[in-house]
């Protein structure tokens, strides 16, 4: 019974219908030359996009973010970096990751 409920509880998280959406979508990941920022909902022009390489040091920030933006990344180096939303408060809304490969 263990194993059934357990399966069960597993399934139901996967294919919730009421987990929350992610606000703004990021693609093509893994990007070569230029990533794009989609808000998908809720877009406040208030919100503050900072993007961090893998060691946490903030290589870009763009304030007052457009519902749609396209990031040159022409000066970013290969690996990953994370990418947060905040509000005008500062607030991380959402963060995500994506991936620079040349």
């Amino acid at each position: 019974m263990i194993g059934i409920s357990f399966g069960s509880q597993a399934q139901n998280r996967l294919g919730n219908p009421l987990a929350p959406q992610k606000l703004i979508n990021s693609y093509p990941n893994p990007a070569s030359s230029n990533i794009n920022f989609d808000f998908q909902r809720g877009y406040d022009k208030t919100y503050t996009l900072e993007i961090y390489n893998f060691i946490g040091k903030k290589v870009w920030e763009v304030k007052n973010i457009t519902p749609r933006y396209n990031l040159n990344l022409d000066n970013f180096y290969r690996g990953v970096y994370v990418y947060q939303l905040r509000d005008k408060n500062g607030i991380i809304i959402e963060s995500g990751k994506f991936q620079v490969v040349k």
